[in-house]
């Protein structure tokens, strides 16, 4: 379980296919502190830590995983939002987050407001009972509150510290982002559906 709450960015050294699977090697300054089989979220998917070297870990993503998320797009120089596993004896800042990723969204607008950004999401319409006003959303990672939701769209407001400190800062109009909905939606949603 994660918070949404992005510790550090990480840098794409590499990538190369293994089969159906791609795997990922990040330059990290938390690569020293992690071990191998420690979950982390990588702009909002559970990977496990396969090695560690230095200051660069290694990750693999499944065909399943590359399927449904952007993490087929990550080339060398990517930088990646990264959260390591919550801890239960803490705050939670942001909001339960699995990494298990819904699908994905494009991003159709940004627009600088004055210090802060807006930016403006497509989400799958076959997702449309999960996201509320003023809900939460996981995009790439990271925690954030949605408004001016439609059929289709949501819009989320960017402080200028989250822009700085993770990959948003990175994103323009036609860029693709991986979106997990509230967990709790879901479950209120699959009751529903089988009541």
């Amino acid at each position: 379980m994660f918070t949404g709450i992005i510790e550090t960015t990480g840098e794409v050294i590499s990538t190369r296919k293994d089969g159906g699977n791609l795997i990922i090697n990040i330059k990290s300054s938390i690569a020293g502190e992690l071990k191998v089989d420690q979950s982390i979220s990588h702009n909002g998917v559970c990977l496990t830590v396969t090695n560690i070297q230095g200051d660069t870990y290694e990750t693999v993503a499944v065909a399943e995983t590359l399927q449904k998320t952007n993490l087929s797009l990550l080339v060398p120089g990517a930088k990646v939002n990264l959260e390591r596993a919550m801890v239960f004896n803490g705050r939670i800042d942001g909001h339960l987050v699995q990494g298990h990723v819904d699908g994905t969204g494009t991003c159709v607008a940004r627009e600088e407001q004055n210090g802060s950004w807006l930016y403006r999401f497509t989400y799958p319409t076959t997702n449309a009972g999960l996201i509320v006003e003023k809900g939460s959303i996981c995009m790439n990672g990271i925690s954030l509150t949605v408004f001016d939701i439609t059929e289709k769209e949501f819009s989320v407001a960017i402080i200028p510290y989250t822009f700085a400190f993770t990959n948003v800062q990175f994103m323009h109009p036609g860029h693709l982002v991986n979106l997990e909905f509230d967990i709790l939606g879901k479950y209120v949603a699959r009751q529903m559906a089988v009541r």
